[in-house]
């Protein structure tokens, strides 16, 4: 089944790996075959990776985007989940640590993405409410 992506004018994304940037239009592309896909919103830099929850993503995210080299990263994956899980109590955030790990186990890397970035809201959330500080949101 293609994969249509719509595109804001300037916005970046990797595809398999190349960054691409949209050019000052909207625009919209149809892929007919799998690729990895990641809009910029949920691509993270080496730096941002400061929390225990963007210490969870940032793993799989390496692993959905370079499956060849996945098995490098895997390990630091579950250390770090392993970590969260042990510092969280709320079931619903519980589940979805279970449900990343079960969607990499299964090599579902974007799904497993998915299920990360819960928990990287999660902490947000807690962390902007913890702190008085409001999370802004993604910067385009």
């Amino acid at each position: 089944m293609p994969l249509k992506l719509s595109l804001k004018p300037g916005e970046k994304f990797v595809l398999n790996g190349a960054v691409v940037q949209n050019g000052d239009r909207r625009g919209v592309l149809i892929l007919q075959n799998k690729a990895s896909v990641l809009r910029e919103k949920d691509i993270m830099q080496l730096e941002e990776v400061t929390t225990p929850a963007k210490r969870v993503y940032f793993p799989v995210m390496m692993m959905y985007l370079d499956e060849t080299q996945a098995s490098k990263v895997y390990d630091e994956f579950i250390q770090r989940l392993s970590e969260f899980m042990g510092a969280i109590s709320n079931p619903v955030v519980m589940a979805d640590c279970v449900a990343a790990s079960k969607h990499v186990m299964a090599r579902e890397y974007y799904k497993a993405l998915m299920a990360a970035r819960k928990l990287v809201d999660y902490e947000e959330q807690r962390l902007g409410h913890a702190s008085g500080v409001q999370t802004g949101g993604d910067a385009d």
